[in-house]
């Protein structure tokens, strides 16, 4: 049997992140339509907060797809010359059961997960926002800048943090508008990319926040936040993990991508466990925001967050458009 493979290459050339963002898009839209089927996801950490893997697994009834992700992630092989996520997804025809492909796990996982912080700043984030924030200078930083400037193409400055590394910050501010036009072919002449030391100040200034670290203690404070801020919450996808002080929650607009993932998994958990959020508080999946069965922002002073634990439906969504292109 002859099953297609389409390499990290290949979806660097072949996938838009327009593409990645319409593909994300839909499937929040099936999915609170009850047009999609997830199924647990199986974590591990090998060690805590630098190497762990997880198995995402779904169904897309209306694409008759289904199928599972592998991905690994792995701090130590910046040091190896490897990258530090690294990852597979396989399609498979719900209607003969058959192998549709493989498609490289890393990239695609990038792309989508970058569209979907992104929507969630699109749906819930002040419409006049002006500057946004990254906590977090890993594999996922450059793709969440990408899609949010899709998003948000009138954004004045970008700051750029990591918590434990203000060189790290630095350095990556200092590279990242030569990235976003070299892998993205995004024109970013009128942002100001800046590395930051003092997160609590870069708090203080931002409209939209995006986390995606791998932390285990928050790392922004309810006090720091000023009124109108949105969070898209991306890093926590595993029990345990936590980004934002959980206090933030008391008064917050909160949506999630998949509620019984986040529950158990994602930003909301700790919240959940501690009572700083009821489960009734929980304005719904993002899904229903955007196809208006639920209300969002009410006022430019309200605090929003979305919950991102990332689902494979994702995957399965945007492998099976490469598939077809590919064909």
């Amino acid at each position: 049997m002859n099953i297609p493979y389409i390499s990290a290459e290949e979806v660097r050339k072949n996938l838009s992140m327009e593409d990645a963002i319409q593909c994300t898009e839909n499937v929040y839209k099936l999915k609170s339509q009850d047009k999609t089927v997830v199924w647990p996801t199986i974590f591990y950490e090998f060690d805590p907060g630098h190497a762990d893997m997880d198995i995402k697994s779904g169904y897309l009834p209306e694409q008759h797809i289904f199928g599972h992700k592998t991905v690994a992630f792995m701090e130590a092989n910046v040091q190896k010359g490897l990258p530090d996520l690294v990852g597979l997804i396989a399609v498979f025809s719900s209607e003969t059961g058959m192998p549709l492909g493989l498609v490289d796990g890393s990239s695609v996982t990038g792309m989508r997960t970058g569209a979907a912080g992104a929507i969630g700043a699109k749906y819930l984030a002040r419409k006049n926002s002006r500057n946004a924030l990254i906590v977090g200078t890993g594999n996922q930083a450059p793709f969440q800048i990408a899609a949010l400037l899709k998003v948000f193409p009138t954004l004045e400055t970008i700051r750029i943090a990591n918590p434990h590394n203000a060189g790290h910050a630095a350095a990556f501010a200092s590279k990242i508008r030569a990235m976003l036009q070299t892998d993205f072919a995004i024109e970013a002449a009128s942002v100001t990319f800046e590395g930051v030391s003092d997160l609590q100040e870069a708090v203080s200034d931002s409209d939209i926040i995006i986390t995606i670290t791998p932390s285990h203690t928050p790392l922004i404070q309810k006090e720091w936040v000023k009124p109108g801020t949105h969070f898209s919450c991306i890093g926590a996808d595993m029990a345990g993990k936590e980004e934002i002080d959980s206090q933030i929650f008391e008064d917050a607009i909160v949506f999630v991508d998949d509620l019984e993932h986040c529950r158990n998994a994602g930003e909301i958990e700790i919240p959940l466990k501690q009572g700083t959020l009821s489960e009734d508080r929980i304005c719904g999946e993002l899904g229903d925001l955007i196809l208006g069965k639920a209300a969002g922002r009410k006022s430019d002073t309200d605090i929003t967050v979305f919950d991102s634990t990332g689902m494979a439906l994702l995957d399965l969504a945007v492998a099976d458009f490469l598939l077809k292109k590919n064909r």
